[in-house]
């Protein structure tokens, strides 16, 4: 029992520094040595629990969307729309990508050309945001002319794009930002003239996360 949960802690630990590093250096620069000794490991622990730099990368993207998923979910019980659940889901994404190693190690590593494995972080937002949008035209809650299709590359090429800008400056992932975002695109998206239950609460479901 003991050695299991040694086992455990190394894993994670590999987990944690792979997704540091791949978050700041990239896929292809990210050595397994650097890796291993950040984790505090020997690179022997390192191939016990991971055959190749790749089946690494691919937990670390496991554990990133599952925090995602978790994270969603979070936003979705609190809010009072479906639209609401979008924002601050979207919202909380982005700061999370800010505080997270691993969730931005699992974007970074989605948009990495030197992966093979495809954009699997960007795909799964991309299906989250497209299901989401299409019950809340059910629900009656989209302005009548908008497109599903239109209204889920918008707000995922957005958001996309807020990461990599992120990337190099933080700002662009402050509250004040992404609110400015969905103040420009709720007016559009919206069936209600009304934004204003929409964005409420953004502050402060970001200054919990982020505790």
């Amino acid at each position: 029992m003991v050695m299991q949960a040694r086992a455990v802690r190394t894993r994670q630990s590999l987990v944690q520094a792979a997704a540091e590093l791949f978050a700041t250096e990239g896929y292809a620069r990210a050595s397994l040595p650097v890796i291993s000794e950040r984790a505090g490991v020997s690179t022997g622990a390192l191939h016990f629990h991971f055959a190749s730099k790749s089946d690494l990368a691919g937990e670390v993207e496991r554990a990133a969307a599952d925090s995602v998923e978790e994270l969603a979910e979070r936003c979705r019980s609190a809010a009072d729309t479906l639209l609401q659940s979008l924002v601050h889901t979207a919202c909380s994404l982005l700061l999370a990508v800010v505080t997270d190693p691993v969730i931005r190690a699992g974007f970074r590593l989605s948009g990495d050309p030197s992966r093979k494995n495809g954009a699997q972080m960007l795909q799964w937002w991309r299906t989250w945001v497209h299901d989401l949008i299409v019950q809340a035209q059910r629900e009656g809650e989209l302005a009548q002319d908008v497109s599903v299709d239109a209204a889920t590359t918008v707000i995922v090429a957005a958001t996309a794009g807020f990461e990599v800008l992120g990337a190099t400056d933080s700002d662009w992932l402050s509250v004040d930002r992404v609110t400015h975002l969905w103040t420009f695109l709720l007016p559009w998206l919206a069936g209600s003239p009304d934004h204003a239950p929409l964005l409420s609460g953004i502050g402060e479901s970001l200054d919990e996360l982020s505790e």
